[in-house]
């Protein structure tokens, strides 16, 4: 199998390729290579003569098109996207022009070869939930309520017009909130980590309450391939990790486990939690009823939240010379008062 990937510099989608090279598939990468992306990502596996990578941006029809006659996929794993809420909330062009006018491309591209397609989008298009809420289904009506889930709902639906008016075989899929190694820094997680070796306030939105569906990565990779080889044509999965928290307690948890690792010379780093004025139109709680995926195709996490935040941050204690470079590089250290 020849698979396009999409956004593969990213932090899901390096994972993705890593976990397809494994499998011994053949994978085209084709990402622009924006702020959130790193090709150091992919460095245990970019020699590899299964991997080839394409430095072009999706809003860029053409070029997708020649890539697609050239390459003559299998399959598409559309990942390449927008993904912040705060930059889309600042400024939400970049958003609007890469997830709809992108996502557009891609299905266009994908439609002249009649290639199996799969979108990877975000449970945050169905909007918020409350504390007693039951959890979103695949039938949850979308309410997206920033400018980055509007332009991934958005994206849903033209793949579903595009599998309805022109055949095009699709799959859709909703995760939820990923973590895991290679997490661009601007995170929640990695901002936790990263505040903490550096002695600087740890922001928190609000009081903390925003309740989130925490999946690690490798496990969501997982997913995706089960989506892919067995899901069926035309059907949507969410991906969760039945596991949600309160944004407070997600910090806590990893503040325990620094403490652990590497001990302050005094006190402990959940002194150093501070509380922000909260963002513009922030959900309350996302959480996901992956039961779905599990019943059609066997698919559910497989690494604990206790394993997997303590392997978070085991490797960004380890891995310095990863994140450092993105620090200087987007300018996220300096907002953040860790450079």
């Amino acid at each position: 199998m020849t698979l396009i990937v999409t956004g593969g510099c990213g932090f899901i989608g390096s994972e993705l390729i890593r976990q397809a090279i494994a499998q011994g598939r053949d994978v085209v990468n084709i990402d622009a290579l924006t702020y959130a992306a790193n090709a150091a990502n992919l460095a245990a596996i970019e020699n590899s003569p299964h991997y080839t990578f394409k430095h072009l941006d999706i809003r860029d029809g053409t070029a997708l098109k020649n890539v697609f006659e050239t390459f003559k996929p299998d399959a598409v794993i559309h990942m390449a996207a927008e993904s912040h809420v705060d930059r889309s909330i600042e400024g939400a062009a970049d958003f609007i022009s890469t997830n709809i006018n992108g996502t557009f491309n891609m299905l266009e591209a994908a439609r002249d070869h009649g290639v199996k397609f799969l979108h990877v989008s975000t449970d945050e298009v169905y909007g918020d939930l409350s504390a007693s809420d039951p959890a979103f289904t695949e039938t949850t009506p979308y309410a997206p309520s920033s400018p980055y889930s509007a332009s991934k709902a958005a994206s849903d639906h033209l793949v579903r017009a595009w599998g309805r008016t022109y055949g095009l075989p699709v799959l859709i899929t909703n995760c939820s909130n990923n973590y895991g190694p290679f997490q661009f820094p601007e995170k929640l997680i990695p901002v936790i980590i990263l505040s903490c070796l550096a002695e600087q306030p740890i922001p928190v939105y609000g009081k903390g309450e925003n309740i989130r569906d925490w999946l690690y990565v490798g496990d969501h990779a997982k997913a995706l391939f089960a989506v892919l080889d067995k899901g069926g044509l035309g059907e949507t999965y969410n991906i969760g990790g039945n596991n949600e928290r309160r944004n407070i307690d997600i910090v806590h948890t990893i503040c325990a486990i620094m403490d652990a690792e590497r001990p302050r010379r005094s006190g402990q780093y959940s002194d150093l939690i501070s509380f922000v004025t909260d963002r513009p139109g922030h959900d309350r709680r996302y959480a996901v009823n992956a039961s779905k995926i599990k019943s059609e195709l066997g698919w559910e996490p497989t690494i604990s939240a206790d394993e997997g935040f303590a392997a978070t941050v085991r490797w960004y204690l380890e891995n310095r010379n990863w994140w450092e470079p993105l620090l200087k590089r987007s300018g996220v250290g300096e907002r953040l008062g860790l450079i």
